[in-house]
């Protein structure tokens, strides 16, 4: 998996989450039960760009608040049950539902840790959306976007969404270079819970958090 901080912190977060409330004012979108997907993408990077670009050295002194300013952009926007569960793969059946809970908190929390500070290099206007070729008729559908680096070169970031029960559409899994996290993931999780078992798994995410992520990807990385 591409390995930019930058693409894979402004990834996860577009494809994951609430900006304080101040920052939540500035949104000149449709309320998020109603919005489509491209509107979810199009408002998030509004977001990123008054609650990150414009706050950077703040944030960097504080990466509680960045952490929050993370979860208040996005979490709401980001099914972490479903996309646990498809993390979890075949694990998800064997899993009591007080498992599949904690996992999920567990590895929300640590992706969110893990690549938080990468956000710090966003730039205003990083993230392009792409024109929407999708039916909103289907209960899921792709948007695809373009991260735009430092050096002027372009990421691509597809963003897979799935429509709640409520009607309302969630991202569930993050496509970057044609590479899913959800796909990615799931190897390294599959391969972990085979050594040390789900219960410690959790654990090891409940208490080391972005380290014990950090240290998935290591050993997954070795094995390619």
């Amino acid at each position: 998996m591409l390995r930019s901080s930058l693409v894979l912190a402004v990834a996860f977060a577009l494809g994951g989450a609430v900006v304080a409330p101040a920052f939540a004012q500035t949104s000149i979108q449709a309320p998020a039960a109603a919005q489509t997907p491209v509107q979810v993408v199009q408002e998030i990077a509004h977001q990123l760009d008054t609650a990150v670009a414009g706050h950077k050295a703040e944030l960097a002194k504080n990466k509680e608040k960045l952490i929050s300013v993370i979860n208040e952009v996005f979490l709401p926007h980001f099914d972490v049950d479903y996309a646990s569960i498809l993390v979890l793969g075949q694990h998800a059946r064997e899993a009591t539902p007080e498992q599949r809970a904690r996992f999920a908190k567990a590895f929300y929390e640590s992706i969110t840790h893990r690549y938080a500070e990468g956000l710090l290099n966003y730039t205003q206007g990083a993230v392009k959306v792409l024109p929407f070729n999708g039916d909103l008729n289907d209960k899921r559908t792709v948007v695809r976007t373009q991260v735009v680096m430092g050096d002027g070169k372009t990421v691509s970031v597809d963003y897979a969404f799935r429509k709640s029960r409520s009607g309302d559409w969630k991202a569930y899994d993050v496509i970057i270079e044609g590479i899913s996290y959800i796909t990615n993931y799931r190897n390294q999780v599959d391969a972990e819970i085979r050594k040390v078992g789900l219960d410690q798994l959790i654990k090891n995410l409940e208490t080391q958090g972005a380290q014990a992520l950090k240290s998935m990807e290591q050993q997954d990385g070795k094995g390619h």
